[in-house]
Formats: C-alpha cells, sequence, structure tokens
C-alpha cells in the first residue's frame, strides 16, 4: 500500500479522473464500499481476505491531497478508511498515521484560505465548511486522530468564527451568519443572494455537532459554548410545528426568509440525516448533552422521537444512508444510545427490521456506494443485526 507516499497535499487543480478518483471517494467509490466489508470482517459477517483486498483496492495508487479534498473525497476519505482499519488491524496503523501529517498540511492550508476569505469580509461556499467536502469533515477526521493539534484547534476557532453575525456579512440591513453561502444550494433550486444551510451534511447542524463533540472530548476554545448557544439560538428560531405537532426545519434560509422572518418552505421534508429533522435534532442532543442543557436535551430527543410515527415514516421511499432509511435508522440508533426519551428506544426495533429487509431487497441495486447505494444500506442494516459497530464507520456521519 503505498497511498501516502503518493500524496500531494500541494496539489492545484484536480488532475485525478476516471477509476483513480472513484476508488477515493468515501460517498460514492471504492473507499465507501471498504468500510462495508471491513464492518463485515470485524463482525465476523465476512472474510478478512475481501476486506483487506478492498482496502488495498482503494488506498493504493496516487491520492488526491489538492485543496478541493475532503473527507468524502481524496486524502482525507482515504484516512478515515484507514483509520477504521487501523482500529481492528495493526498492518494499517502506520499507513493512517502517515496520512494524519497531510491531513494535518491539508487543514492548515484550508483554514489559512478560509481565514483570509473572513479577513475580506466575502461569503462561504458550502465546500469550505460543510461535512462533505468542507472543514467540518476533515475537523471530523481531526477529533479522531490528532485532537490536541494546534490546527484542530484553530478549526474550531473558524466554526466559532462562522457563528457570529460579523460586520461584514450584512445585506440590505440583514445580518447574516457566518456560515451564509453566497451561491445557491443546487443549481435548479435559486436562492438569489445566497442561503443559510441548517443541515447536517452541508450546514449549521454539521457546525454544531463537531462542536459539541469536541467539547465532549475535552477539546474548548475561546467562546466555544457561546458558539454552540448561538447556532442553537438560531434552531430555535426557525423552528417549525406541523398540523400535528411535528416539528421540523426549513433545508435552508433565503434573504427572503430573513426579511420577512418566515420560511418560504411550508411543510418539513423527509426524515433525514442529510437535510432532515433527525440529523439536526442529533446536533442540537449533542450540543445540550456537552453543555448540560437537560431541558434542550429532552426537546431534542422529543423531535426526533416525532419523526419516528407512521406518517412520517411513510415519507421515506428511499433506503440510503444519506435521504432515506439507513441514515434515519443510524442516528436514531446512535440517539437513542444517549438518550432519556423511552419513544426512540421504543421505535428503534420497528427501523431495525425494517433496514435489514430493505438491505435484503437491495442486494442486486446497481448503486454500490455509501451514502446512496448498498454500502450504506448494508452497513445499517449490520448494526441493527449485532446492535453495535465494531469500526466506528459512522464518524462519518458526525452521529458520533
Amino acid at each position: 500500500m503505498n497511498s501516502a507516499a503518493n500524496t500531494d497535499t500541494n496539489a492545484g487543480p484536480a488532475v485525478l479522473d476516471g477509476p483513480d478518483a472513484a476508488r477515493q471517494s468515501l460517498a460514492t467509490g471504492t473507499a465507501g464500499i471498504a468500510l462495508l466489508h471491513l464492518e463485515h470482517a470485524a463482525t465476523g459477517a465476512g472474510p478478512w481476505a475481501e476486506a483487506h483486498a478492498r482496502i488495498r483496492a482503494a488506498a493504493t495508487g496516487p491520492v488526491d491531497g489538492g485543496l478541493h479534498t475532503g473527507l468524502y473525497y481524496g486524502a482525507p476519505a482515504i484516512a478515515f478508511l484507514l483509520h477504521r482499519a487501523a482500529e481492528t488491524e495493526e498492518r494499517y496503523q502506520t499507513a493512517a498515521a502517515t496520512l494524519d501529517q497531510h491531513v494535518l498540511r491539508l487543514a492548515r492550508r484550508r483554514l489559512t484560505a478560509a481565514f483570509a476569505r473572513i479577513h475580506r469580509g466575502n461569503t462561504a461556499t458550502l465546500g469550505e465548511y460543510d461535512l462533505l467536502y468542507g472543514l467540518t469533515g476533515i475537523g471530523a477526521l481531526l477529533l479522531h486522530r490528532t485532537p490536541g493539534s494546534d490546527t484542530f484547534a484553530d478549526l474550531l476557532r473558524y466554526l466559532t468564527r462562522l457563528t457570529e453575525n460579523t460586520a461584514p456579512l450584512v445585506h440590505n440591513g440583514l445580518s447574516l451568519p457566518g456560515w451564509w453561502a453566497g451561491h445557491d444550494p443546487d443549481p435548479i433550486l435559486p436562492t438569489p443572494g445566497g442561503h443559510a444551510n441548517l443541515g447536517m451534511a452541508h450546514g449549521a447542524a454539521g457546525i454544531l455537532a463537531l462542536l459539541a463533540l469536541a467539547m465532549r472530548h475535552g477539546h474548548v476554545v475561546d467562546h466555544h459554548t457561546e458558539a454552540i448557544d448561538r447556532v442553537t439560538d438560531w434552531f430555535d428560531r426557525w423552528r417549525q410545528h406541523d398540523t400535528d405537532g411535528t416539528v421540523w426545519w426549513p433545508q435552508w434560509l433565503t434573504l427572503d426568509d430573513l426579511r420577512t422572518g418566515r420560511p418560504q418552505q411550508r411543510e418539513p421534508g423527509r426524515p433525514s440525516w442529510c437535510y432532515g429533522t433527525p440529523g439536526i435534532a442529533r446536533a442540537l442532543q449533542l450540543a445540550a448533552i456537552a453543555t448540560n442543557e437537560q431541558t434542550r436535551r429532552a426537546e431534542a430527543e422529543h423531535t426526533l422521537a416525532s419523526c419516528l410515527t407512521a406518517r412520517r415514516l411513510d415519507e421515506i421511499t428511499d433506503p440510503g444512508l444519506c435521504h432515506g432509511l439507513a441514515g434515519l435508522y443510524q442516528t436514531t440508533y446512535r440517539a437513542a444510545g444517549e438518550g432519556r426519551n423511552p419513544a426512540l428506544d421504543e421505535q428503534l426495533p420497528m427501523l431495525a427490521a425494517a433496514i435489514q429487509t430493505a438491505a435484503e431487497a437491495q442486494q442486486s441495486a446497481p448503486e454500490a456506494g455509501l451514502l446512496t447505494g448498498r454500502a450504506g444500506i448494508q452497513l445499517a442494516a449490520a448494526t441493527a443485526r449485532h446492535d453495535t459497530t465494531m469500526t466506528g464507520w459512522d464518524a462519518c456521519l458526525l452521529i458520533i
């Protein structure tokens, strides 16, 4: 395995494509699929030879280390895979430790660029800070590998800055949050002037979850608690209630939303990990545990439980991890493990049975990847079957 030797964290524009790019994608490619085979081997459900072969397939060869890489692609994605492997197999520890140094250098370069952008008073992009390809995702990796580093502390300082309503981020008298993205969330869903994303994958919930997890592990920077409070206040401000009492949040907020004080989105989306209430509720639960806010904790757990009614579950038509049943199950599993609301425990067996049934039905589905394909579905089903995760693969979801 020569991944570390072939990693270039000084790379400029992406030069890898085709099979080389696909194998180092945690989202859709070989790296994410290798996580499944690693979990199978660790639980005794599959052969170690297959797991080793999949890891080699992902990690052998040139690894992209450019500024565009993040937790779900390139050097950080391969590092995450090797870290999970090193937890159970000593043979991967050297390669994982070598990649740590590349990731630290990458994080430092990305932080330098991000602080320069803040100094200029420009708005951010999702790719600067989000979980999938931004600094929140890289921070999730550093939390588990180099949490005592100066780089991780600076990354936490960067996230606390994003929670501030700073003077340069004002538009026609509207004060914008520091994580305001000055572009559309989707090319077919224009938001003139940008948007504030609230989801776990690309927005404020991911920032909140990482700040909370860092605090729980004893890694705190100046204004850390205030930053958590500011983000939770945003979720308090924009909490919505459906006719049946279900709590939900809009996927994102536009300038018009801020101006009117009311979201244009009029009804809840599907209860998903990536953008929906489950991911947000888990982030709020983690924050409440970190700050010892018992009322907020109870509210977060009640909110998640409200997603598990038959009516809301009928809205899920996708079995995948990102915005489907697998992600809902895995998020609920982690929340219930620390929860005090009996409704979470009561609903978990039903969700466990549903995801195992879905995994059996998806055995021959064409999409094999982690976020939207078979690998993620089968990983969630393995959690349900064994009532544990041997590799901690779901750390990439920022729910642990």
